[in-house]
């Protein structure tokens, strides 16, 4: 597997000074797999129209673009590059777009292209030259053929939002963005007049329960691609239940799973001096080996 990050921001492009050693984009990755024609991309953020402009030039050459998309979730910063992915505009470009949806009423068609209409852009999705087929995913596993399988996991987000499992060859690629912990939501005070033992009791088992099952999920990967929008200071203060993670969380549990590689993703917007890793990622790595808070 060859994997390029084209864009790891979370929420929205920060271009800028203070971006460019990691870039300012929103999320899209590149998967290219060894003795296959297939491009496999992840999520279509503002950091798809760089990936798009690439293509135009290196693949587009050998013939007409083919090509796959994973969108995790339907959040704005993983679809709001869509509209400006050039090979969206070149007739026989044939793409196959996966993803989740929330509401039952919506299917992916609509959420994605709905971008597309004249009230938001100048190109109606029935205007544009390529090939599009939409495909609903949930929970379970997939064969993608080629020797290519493909499990998710519903993760912990406000809206339905899928971890992607890629093994070929031996070899894993996992996701784990936009998610949180899976935390007890009833009241675990004795004092407070709310509380209820069993039901505190039933909350902090069925929340480790799932957390468990996610890392079970990432177990072993070659690479861990996980949340780490903020400091756990940050989650702690005001961001709980907001769907992101710590980058302290992130490495806790890509070791609990033991993960070979890990990478951090979906970052927020401070400077690259201290997203890079000194400021944030030593106090977190000192704090892997503990309980997360």
């Amino acid at each position: 597997m060859k994997i390029k990050f084209w864009g790891v921001r979370g929420s929205i492009p920060c271009p800028g000074p203070h971006t460019v050693k990691y870039g300012g984009n929103t999320v899209c990755l590149e998967l290219r797999l060894k003795d296959t024609d297939r491009l496999i991309i992840l999520d279509a953020g503002s950091g798809i129209r760089e990936l798009g402009n690439y293509m135009m030039a290196h693949d587009l050459p050998k013939g007409p673009i083919r090509t796959e998309i994973f969108l995790t979730h339907s959040h704005w910063d993983h679809i709001m590059g869509f509209p400006f992915f050039t090979p969206n505009y070149i007739r026989g470009t044939k793409l196959k777009i996966y993803g989740p949806v929330t509401h039952e009423d919506d299917t992916l068609e609509d959420v994605v292209g709905g971008q597309l209409t004249y009230r938001y852009f100048p190109v109606s999705q029935a205007e544009l030259a390529s090939e599009i087929e939409y495909i609903d995913l949930k929970e379970g596993r997939y064969e993608l053929g080629d020797g290519i399988m493909l499990t998710t996991k519903y993760l912990n987000h406000p809206v339905v939002c899928l971890g992607y499992h890629f093994e070929y060859r031996g070899k894993v690629l996992c996701t784990a963005y936009d998610t949180e912990p899976f935390r007890n939501v009833f009241c675990t005070d004795p004092d407070d007049r709310s509380y209820d033992k069993a039901m505190a009791y039933e909350g902090e088992r069925v929340a480790m329960e799932a957390n468990q099952q996610q890392e079970a999920f990432t177990a072993g990967a070659d690479l861990l691609i996980h949340d780490a929008q903020y400091t756990q200071e940050e989650y702690e203060a005001s961001k709980v239940g907001w769907g992101h993670s710590s980058c302290e969380h992130a490495i806790a549990s890509g070791k609990r799973a033991g993960v070979r590689r890990l990478a951090l993703f979906h970052g927020g917007h401070p400077p690259d001096a201290q997203m890079g890793g000194r400021t944030l990622c030593r106090p977190a790595v000192r704090l892997a080996g503990q309980e997360d808070r």
